[in-house]
């Protein structure tokens, strides 16, 4: 099963393979330590990681070595990637920035609830933001190298609704403080639970809707405990890959480079299949078939729920009014000022005015 959705997702991006050959000069071999994506099965870690990371072998003449896991195999949680690449139990780690924002506080702007309607903008703010935020997480040391997203998060509910006014009143799965502000002025009520124990959560109704990304709720059935999906963008769920700084500035300067190559290409295939898998999950989730070629097609077709003008703007309007100032409130007065200078001019949203 997954080797022909594996297949079936490089087609849909385009591309016969994602590992492009690299050479490097003869010398010693190099061993890393890699802990990626939340579970083996998800689509960033089949597609590329293991191209990439697995398979560096073969790519660099047989010279690096990398040890792959994911967080379930290692049985970690997200927040424990900081820590684990600062003490040099990993040098490369990749976590959620709403996650890893309990260290580094900045990290929740670049992904703000309603900041980035379009995965294009989502983009040209991480990449603004990168060195910005990597003034503060360096000081543990750590360092991003790559920010990427998953599929865009949107609203799954186990009821019919046709507008996000019709979330009032219902009890919503939601992660992260700026999904909490959403759902409270939407007059929803926001609960937290775990990504693994959601689907029996709406299976039993203890949820009546939740978010996350459209793939990701597709790869894990969720289309056998909701019946309908939204496909407005609430946020992408953007993530990160660091290295123990330590580490990588005693590498030899042939094999950094190599790795640098490495990573951006890696960006650059994460944040096609971000946009790729985006549409894929919803093809998925309402039995699509034509459309569905990255994640498994849905047994039992939802509905999808395509957003109107109205609520896009109330999106906007909650993000500017509630989810931002609340934001800064948390993270500080300069935060606020590090959001005018940066994402500001790129979201078309201003802190305080």
């Amino acid at each position: 099963m997954f080797r022909r959705l594996l297949l079936g997702a490089v087609a849909a991006l385009g591309c016969s393979t994602f590992a492009t050959a690299q050479t490097l000069p003869a010398g010693p071999k190099v061993s890393m330590v890699a802990v990626t994506q939340p579970a083996p099965t998800q689509a960033q870690f089949l597609l590329v990681d293991v191209p990439f990371l697995r398979n560096a072998p073969a790519r660099s003449g047989g010279r690096i070595e990398v040890n792959l896991s994911t967080h379930a195999e290692r049985n970690l949680s997200g927040t424990e990637l900081v820590r684990l690449v600062r003490s040099g139990q990993a040098d490369i780690g990749a976590s959620t920035l709403t996650t890893l924002a309990g260290d580094v506080p900045i990290l929740d702007g670049v992904d703000l609830t309603g900041l980035a309607p379009g995965i294009g903008t989502a983009r040209r703010i991480a990449d603004t933001m990168m060195p910005v935020v990597n003034r503060d997480l360096e000081r543990f040391g750590a360092r991003l190298v790559i920010i990427y997203p998953f599929p865009a998060q949107v609203l799954w509910c186990r009821q019919p609704f046709t507008s996000l006014a019709d979330i009032r009143g219902r009890k919503v799965r939601t992660f992260g403080p700026s999904l909490v502000d959403l759902m409270n002025a939407l007059g929803a009520q926001p609960v937290s639970i775990g990504f693994p124990e959601v689907y029996s959560a709406l299976e039993r109704g203890v949820v009546d809707c939740a978010v996350t990304g459209t793939g990701s709720g597709a790869s894990v059935r969720w289309p056998e405990v909701a019946t309908h999906i939204s496909n407005l963008p609430l946020s992408w769920a953007l993530a990160g890959y660091m290295v123990n700084i330590a580490w990588w500035n005693r590498l030899d300067p042939a094999v950094r480079t190599f790795m640098e190559a490495t990573f951006k290409e890696m960006n650059d295939k994460l944040w096609e299949l971000g946009d790729a898998a985006t549409r894929d999950g919803i093809d998925c989730a309402i039995g699509n078939a034509a459309g569905c070629r990255i994640h498994p097609l849905a047994t039992r077709a939802m509905t999808e729920v395509r957003s109107s003008p109205a609520d896009a703007e109330q999106l906007k309007s909650i993000m500017r009014e509630r989810i931002l100032p609340n934001f800064v409130q948390r993270c500080g007065a300069r935060c606020g000022e590090l959001f005018n200078q940066h994402i500001a001019p790129l979201a078309g949203v201003r802190f305080g005015g």
